[in-house]
């Protein structure tokens, strides 16, 4: 009897540890990947991706005039954050670079961020600038006809970037990822750092 006891607690303690890994709601980066030291203009001035070390950091890149998935992206950003205590939503940013130098100013970015959140950072720069910024995450973005409404529209890759602590690139969110998956997976960072 006190065998069969001493087994199930063995058992019981080697099952605790063996815990299935977390899955990401996106594509896992295999290897860290490093986000570009590249800076570009914000309303407040010049902000690289490296200056957000200990923080988690969801980088978009899109622009204000989108019509469909900027703002639903933004909005799901949004959510998620809002679900998070205050201590850890201070330690996630969002910054969205924009892919439509032309028209999104640092001025027009925050404006358009603030609708959705005042600690959303909008950054841009010239064309070869952002490139530098977006070759890495395979980002590609182009401009495309509009309406006589909307002027010309830019065709650009749609998924979210998350960097991890060390400004190292971790996970890449497809567009139609929920705030509850990205909620599930930021709460499993921040019990994985206890």
């Amino acid at each position: 009897m006190k065998q069969t006891i001493l087994f199930l607690l063995a058992l019981t303690f080697m099952l605790a540890g063996c815990a299935a890994p977390h899955e990401y709601a996106g594509t896992l980066l295999s290897a860290p990947h490093p986000a570009p030291a590249q800076p570009l203009m914000s309303i407040d001035g010049e902000v690289s991706l490296q200056d957000f070390e200990g923080q988690y950091v969801f980088v978009y890149f899109g622009y204000t005039f989108c019509p469909d998935v900027c703002p639903v992206t933004m909005l799901t950003l949004k959510k998620a954050r809002e679900q998070l205590t205050e201590a850890q939503a201070d330690r996630v940013q969002v910054i969205m670079v924009s892919v439509d130098p032309e028209r999104d100013t640092p001025e027009a970015l925050d404006t358009y961020l603030a609708y959705f959140d005042d600690s959303f950072i909008g950054i841009t720069g010239a064309k070869d600038e952002i490139d530098a910024l977006a070759e890495p995450f395979g980002v590609y973005y182009d401009k495309g006809e509009g309406s006589a409404a909307t002027g010309y529209l830019i065709n650009h890759t749609s998924r979210v970037y998350l960097l991890d602590v060390n400004s190292n690139a971790l996970v890449a969110y497809p567009h139609d990822v929920t705030a509850e998956q990205i909620l599930a997976d930021l709460e499993y960072l921040f019990r994985a750092e206890s």
